[in-house]
């Protein structure tokens, strides 16, 4: 197992490389949304954990065998679970199962709030077809059954909130202690 400085930094590796690539049809690259999502999950005070969940949620879109482009080409890349796997060799589940749970939180409010699909950017709605679309009733009565629903949710509406391009949030380095703290020994 690697150290805490180590894992972080490969994590800061895939910021700095893949991160910077465009995200999938909106207006800023990857690392970007991802920070965004941090910085919104910051300002509403959550735990450390699940801003940790929320600065790393879509690294599935280039930690797997699948990679984000699949997703943008209508076949669902599960990014969700993928990134969730990778991060379990480092992170506790208040970290992992939000982040795996994200997509699912997407579906989940898309079935139980009327008014949030309208909220979703033209690529969400794009890949929200390919991911299941709206969770049925038997889906939703799972996923609230579930002991991460509640972040998982938060996590979703810092997801989709999370696509300015011209926004003043922290860069990698701003989390890195932060990280480096919820890294198992």
């Amino acid at each position: 197992m690697s150290t805490s400085a180590e894992a972080v930094d490969q994590i800061a590796a895939l910021f700095a490389g893949e991160g910077g690539a465009e995200y999938l049809g909106e207006p800023v690259t990857q690392a970007q949304h991802m920070f965004q999502a941090a910085a919104l999950a910051e300002r509403e005070g959550a735990a450390p954990a699940l801003v940790a969940a929320a600065l790393l949620h879509d690294v599935g879109h280039f930690t797997g065998a699948a990679h984000g482009r699949d997703l943008m080409a209508g076949r669902d890349n599960r990014h969700s679970h993928q990134g969730a796997d990778w991060l379990a060799a480092w992170f506790g589940p208040e970290v992992t199962e939000p982040v795996r749970l994200h997509v699912a939180a997407k579906r989940y409010l898309c079935a139980v709030e009327p008014d949030y699909f309208a909220e979703l950017s033209e690529a969400s709605v794009y890949t929200l077809s390919a991911q299941g679309g709206p969770m049925s009733p038997e889906e939703v009565a799972e996923f609230e059954a579930g002991p991460f629903a509640e972040d998982a949710v938060r996590l979703r509406r810092w997801d989709e909130a999370a696509k300015e391009p011209d926004a003043d949030d922290p860069g990698f380095e701003h989390y890195r202690e932060l990280l480096t703290k919820l890294v198992r020994q």
